[in-house]
Parts: C-alpha cells; structure tokens; sequence
C-alpha cells in the first residue's frame, strides 16, 4: 500500500479497538522485512511470505550485526559459498531479536572477498529451522534475553532465497536499515501513547502535585507529540518505496526522548526506583504481550530497557553522521578502506 493509505487504514483499526498485537509481535518482518521483500522480491517471494509475516504464523529475525561489525556493517565476515545447487553459510550474528522464536532470517552475508567490501555482500532469506543454525539467549540487564547469538555451521540455503541479486546485498541491506529506524522511531502511534503515556499514568497514580516536575512532564510530552506529528507528515509525503533520512531523525529524537522520559519516572518513584519488581530471572519473552515495550509495564524495567534505545537499530552518533551527509549536506568522514578488497583490511 501507499503509505498515505497504510497510515489511515492503521489509525482506523486502532479506533474500532482492534489489537494492533501483530506488528508488535512481528516488527522485524512487518515493519523492515515485509517493505524490503516487496521492493526487492520475486513474485514467488511475495507470494510466499507476506501473508504469514502479517497474521505472525511465520515469525521474523535480522541477522546483520556480528561481533566484529556493528556500526561498520559492510566490514562483516559470515561467508555464502556457491556450490552449484545453494549456498553453504558459515559465520556468527550477535543482537538478534527474537530469533529463538523466528521461523526465517534476513541475512546479509559475504560472497566475494575479493572486491571492495560492500560490493560483495549478498541477501538471502534463510530458513531458522535448517540444520546447522544454532540460536544462543544473550541476558539483557533486564534479566531478559530477547536478543541472541547465531551460529551458522555449513547451513544451506537455496538460491532462490537470494533477496535482490547476487552481489547486491548492500543496496538491499540499506533499504532494511532504513525501513527499521522507520520501524523503531518512525512509527505513528496513538497520541499520548509510548513513554510520555506510562508518565502521564504514574503521575496519575503517585498523585504528585509539584509544579516543577508537573512542567517538566508536559515538556516531554510536548516533544513525544512533535515527533509523531513529524511521523504522521513523512508518512503523508512519502510515496511506495524505501525511505530517506527522516527514519533517523524519528529514531534518534525516539530514543533521546524514551530515555528521559523513563529517567524522570525513576525520579517520580523515589527510593521505590531502587526496587525490581520483576526479578532478574532469565526470560525469554513468548508472543503474548500487547504493549510495544516486549511485555514490560514496571517503570524500573523499562528505564534499564530504554538503555539500549540509542543503540539498538543504528547508534545515535551514526544518525546523527546520516542527517548531517544527507540532510545538512555536510563532508562525510574518509573512507580510507573504501577501495581496498576485504581480504585485503586488516581486521582484529
């Protein structure tokens, strides 16, 4: 769809009261992989995965970042070897939300070493359940584990599971990055939801009635509104297609504001911030919440949860270098590895 017309459609589901549990459940396949596989799929492709993406049957995972690559994503090692009939694929991913319960996996991998490193880099869809895919829990401060590791030994992965084509997994790659910080920061939510909402409740319920915070509540809710407005007009503006450098604004304003709306309810709890109501077992979160926060309701959880707000989906400081090159049209940092074959970096 248009996103003119997935935004009022959304909003028209969200008034009649209809659960809006899918895209929360699935975010990483509805909101990043589902707009990057109608633009770069096959008919089969769309065919295949779009309707059990949205009803979640088919659950969803990224696999980008590894140990060695995280902001420099085009440096990344996991190697696609050719052997006539698929690829065999050997590497480790870190970060992985949601992959213990992911049915497939968007994984960018290396076929070429010997070009520049983002010239041979390809897509694939790979299916989680194939043998050699081994799914790790990684604890969060949280207690939690809703990221994990994943270790590819000699997996198989048929050829028509390439996204895009052969030797071009960076422009594909791009695209899932930029439809994720849409996913992340840019998504239109209700008016008075997120952050802000879980503040104006716990004022509510603390019953305070200090004038200094009471400002300082409504300024945060001023600037969570400014930012979904912002969302709501890009969304108008922008046809079908991948989208520009407004999702790292979106992201980056995101998850400044998560951050110090959460750090002011620890403020308003007192010394019932020191508290953890929720333990620090290790979870795994299941497809059963409701709410954007992966099942979260207490204020301390979600103030150590929004930590990783301005890392998570591309650091802060890399949105920050996006809207400074492609917005402000500023000089962007050298790249003395940009024409050197990856075989040829040096890497630690």
């Amino acid at each position: 769809l248009n996103p003119k017309y997935q935004l009022i459609i959304t909003e028209t589901l969200r008034n009649e009261g209809i659960s809006q549990q899918n895209r929360v459940a699935n975010i990483l396949g509805i909101g990043m992989g589902a707009p990057t596989i109608v633009e770069y799929g096959t008919p089969e492709q769309i065919q295949t995965y779009l309707r059990p993406m949205f009803t979640t049957e088919e659950i969803w995972c990224q696999l980008f970042s590894e140990p060695g690559s995280g902001s420099d994503l085009a440096s990344l090692s996991t190697k696609a070897v050719d052997d006539g009939d698929g690829f065999i694929v050997n590497g480790q991913k870190v970060w992985t939300t949601l992959g213990h319960l992911a049915k497939w996996g968007l994984i960018v991998t290396r076929t070429d070493p010997d070009v520049p490193k983002h010239r041979g880099l390809t897509f694939f869809i790979v299916d989680m359940e194939s043998d050699g895919v081994d799914v790790r829990p990684l604890r969060q401060i949280t207690g939690e584990a809703e990221f994990n590791e994943v270790y590819f030994t000699d997996v198989k992965i048929p050829k028509e599971n390439i996204l895009g084509s052969l030797g071009d997994g960076w422009r594909v790659s791009l695209a899932i990055l930029m439809n994720e910080r849409v996913a992340i920061g840019g998504n239109v939510r209700e008016r008075g939801s997120g952050a802000p909402g879980h503040l104006v409740q716990l004022w509510s319920d603390k019953e305070l009635d200090d004038p200094v915070s009471r400002d300082k509540l409504i300024k945060l809710w001023i600037e969570q509104e400014a930012v979904r407005l912002t969302n709501v007009r890009a969304f108008e503006n922008r046809e079908k297609g991948t989208p520009g450098p407004e999702g790292s604004t979106s992201k980056l304003y995101e998850a400044e504001i998560n951050k110090a709306s959460y750090e002011f309810g620890m403020e308003m709890l007192g010394n019932d911030a020191l508290l953890f109501p929720r333990g620090y077992a290790l979870t795994q979160p299941e497809l059963n919440f409701e709410n954007e926060t992966f099942g979260f309701t207490d204020t301390q959880s979600l103030f150590l949860r929004s930590r990783a707000n301005s890392i998570e989906g591309g650091t802060s400081e890399i949105m920050r270098n996006i809207i400074a090159e492609r917005v402000l049209g500023l000089p962007s940092e050298p790249k003395l590895d940009k024409d050197k074959a990856w075989k040829d970096i040096p890497r630690s």
